[in-house]
């Protein structure tokens, strides 16, 4: 089975990863590599912060692996939070503190239009290769559901009536941002 290292720390993006490969790849984790640094995501596109992390793991360990960024894009903040989405509130991976900045900054907008945007950056065998995937939908008024992280309990997919955080790992998997960009990447190792 080939091996890939998915370049992060954060729990919740390897377990919907995990749930999308399957058993196509073995994934490693930065722990298990022995990389304990914070690979600063210092770029000012969802791309470059990706590319950031796989070229940092490549250079220092050898090794095929994938990086990603995501974020949530909303009309009426000019695509923010975007790339800044897991710190918008100031401490980085504030949840709370984030769905209520977004919400306090939409009170009173008719335009609650938003998506969800993630991108890879697989480096295999030497080679870059991005995959990007996108949900859209709307911000709610306020916060339902509890599953889910981050910015799932106040975003609403396009075709559906309920969050994100109102469905189950799976049903989220099928239609995420991440879902589709993880979906093209495996497509692309299994050619």
């Amino acid at each position: 089975m080939q091996q890939l290292v998915f370049a992060t720390n954060n729990k919740h993006k390897l377990e919907e990863v995990a749930a999308k490969v399957g058993d196509k790849l073995k994934l490693v984790t930065l722990n298990e590599i022995g990389c304990q640094d914070d690979i600063a995501e210092t770029g000012h596109t969802f791309y470059e912060n990706a590319s950031i992390k796989s070229h940092y793991i490549f250079e220092h360990y050898g090794l095929n692996c994938f990086g990603d960024d995501s974020g949530l894009e909303i009309n009426a903040l000019n695509g923010g939070p975007g790339i800044y989405s897991a710190r918008y509130a100031g401490k980085h991976g504030d949840h709370d503190a984030n769905n209520s900045l977004v919400l306090q900054k939409l009170y009173g907008q008719t335009d609650r239009r938003a998506r969800f945007r993630s991108v890879i950056s697989l480096i295999w065998n030497g080679d870059e290769h991005f995959f990007e995937g996108v949900l859209e939908g709307t911000i709610r008024q306020e916060l339902s559901g509890n599953k889910g992280f981050g910015y799932d309990p106040i975003f609403e997919p396009d075709g559906y009536d309920i969050t994100l955080a109102e469905m189950t790992v799976d049903e989220k998997n099928a239609i995420s941002h991440r879902g589709q960009a993880v979906a093209k990447l495996v497509a692309f190792l299994k050619e």
